[in-house]
């Protein structure tokens, strides 16, 4: 039972007991001023906790600061991707005409903002609903920015105080919980996803290049990135130089920076450590041997290479098969349609996500609160979600269950897999395995991007030495991050 559930039945208990004793006259009135002191305390107790950074407890009593009984539920986004499902999951309503319902205003009581723009400019039109004081609720952030808003109690607000604590997401998986937390360690947002990634690569040239009949043979062949060098250098030899087993330096990068050690900035000053080199050094080995395309991503000719003997591997996180990978294949009649399969891969690695949070003066707590409890605690709800959107839920438990049962998630991602391969399984390994404990700054997505550009930039095409990229690598972070100490 859920922690709402428990809490509405002690409610209903209590009430019973007042009724039972109603002819007790002043013990009444002495038993509820003392239920209502236990509640109080209890809720301090809770609020406590959590500023502390310590155990949130589920309290299911939404605080008396928080506003409720607005008239439109108001919930904003920068696509129509994901939103209006889980506003459907939550109501009942219909998949097939959700989006066209809610830009036409006919769900009653929910005003969906949908800004029609890239993942990165939805801060900026968060930036001008904030300024102009505009009505808002719930709102989503990607994984990229999203501690911009977590670490700003005047733009989200802690979630203890709709009543919601650690047992309302035990099952999430651990790496976007702390991705929700702020810079204390409270939970300031969650995600109904967990976008874990794998190696998807063409079987039938994988047991021409490599000897690998199946998904476990191709991990030995790359389960490290030691093991995937010499796994790209074989492939090129045996292909005469026409097949990279790469997508992009970005895809690989993708995977290589979520092993981490350290986090990019600590005190305050930029952190360059052995990892750095280890990622330039591997790309380096790579793009001089074949071992990855030249391409970059998000191109035509990205995606195009898949469609040929081109490119033999992608690195694809769970929103992806779907989407660009299944591009790659040239689509459900493509000529690389069929023939894909998928395994962990070098690194456990994310790729992307949402957080879902609330501004701190919502006037509609309750509404946001059950959202909230659809979309990221109901088991149930999130079975169904898997299975309809469909969606890789940030649930271990749930997903655990659908894996096991051979769930179909999606017949068309599927057929692009040799033998239909239950390619979610691959990913519940590593999804688990991500730990980003102690790893999370807010100047994560700014760092990772001006390193990959100073390495491809500096060494893979202008041919410099490591030194030459540390050097355009610091000036990057100085111009975007004037207030870092940087050596």
């Amino acid at each position: 039972m859920n922690t709402l559930k428990k809490t509405l039945a002690l409610v209903a208990t209590l009430a019973m007991a007042a009724t039972a004793f109603a002819s007790c006259g002043d013990d009444e009135s002495s038993s509820e001023s003392s239920s209502k002191a236990d509640k109080t305390e209890a809720a301090s107790e809770a609020e406590a906790s959590s500023e502390a950074g310590g155990e949130e407890v589920s309290t299911g009593e939404i605080d008396a600061s928080v506003g409720k009984g607005g008239d439109k539920f108001t919930v904003a986004a920068w696509n129509a991707d994901d939103v209006p499902f889980l506003i459907a999951q939550w109501k009942g309503l219909s998949f097939d005409t959700i989006v066209d319902d809610l830009a036409d205003g006919k769900v009653e009581g929910i005003d969906c903002k949908v800004f029609g723009v890239g993942g990165g400019e939805a801060a900026d039109r968060y930036d001008q609903l904030f300024n102009e004081g505009g009505d808002l609720d719930v709102y989503f952030c990607e994984a990229d920015w999203a501690l911009k808003y977590i670490n700003d109690d005047t733009k989200t607000l802690a979630l203890s105080k709709l009543g919601l604590g650690d047992s309302d997401f035990a099952n999430i998986y651990k790496y976007t919980d702390e991705i929700g937390k702020d810079s204390n360690g409270v939970r300031k947002g969650v995600s109904w996803q967990a976008a874990a990634g794998g190696f998807a690569y063409r079987a039938d040239l994988a047991k021409e290049y490599l000897g690998a009949d199946s998904p476990a043979a191709m991990q030995e062949k790359v389960g490290d990135w030691d093991k995937f060098v010499a796994a790209a250098k074989e492939v090129n030899e045996k292909s005469g130089g026409k097949t990279a087993l790469a997508d992009t330096v970005g895809g690989m990068w993708q995977a290589f920076a979520c092993g981490r050690t350290q986090p990019w900035v600590k005190d305050n000053k930029l952190v360059i450590d052995d990892f750095c080199q280890d990622f330039a050094d591997t790309a380096k080995q790579l793009w001089d041997c074949g071992g990855v395309t030249k391409n970059s991503q998000w191109t035509d000719e990205w995606t195009a290479a898949g469609t040929t003997d081109n490119c033999m591997g992608y690195f694809v996180s769970t929103w992806g098969f779907g989407g660009f990978f299944l591009d790659a294949a040239g689509g459900e009649n493509g000529p690389a349609y069929g023939k894909w399969a998928v395994c962990q891969g070098p690194q456990a690695f994310f790729w992307g996500g949402t957080w879902i949070v609330v501004n701190p003066k919502t006037d509609n707590g309750e509404e946001a609160r059950d959202f909230i409890l659809s979309a990221t605690s109901k088991e149930d709800q999130m079975s169904a979600y898997a299975k309809a959107k469909p969606e890789y839920v940030n649930n271990t438990k749930v997903m655990d269950d659908l894996i096991s049962g051979n769930t179909v998630f999606n017949e068309k991602i599927s057929g692009n897999f040799a033998d239909k391969q239950n390619y979610f399984a691959e990913l519940a390994n590593n999804a688990k395995t991500i730990d980003f404990k102690g790893l999370i700054t807010p100047y994560d997505a700014t760092c990772k991007s001006a390193f990959l550009e100073a390495v491809t930039d500096e060494m893979l095409k202008g041919g410099k030495s490591y030194d030459d990229a540390i050097v355009e690598f610091k000036k990057k972070c100085a111009e975007a991050i004037p207030s870092l100490e940087i050596e």
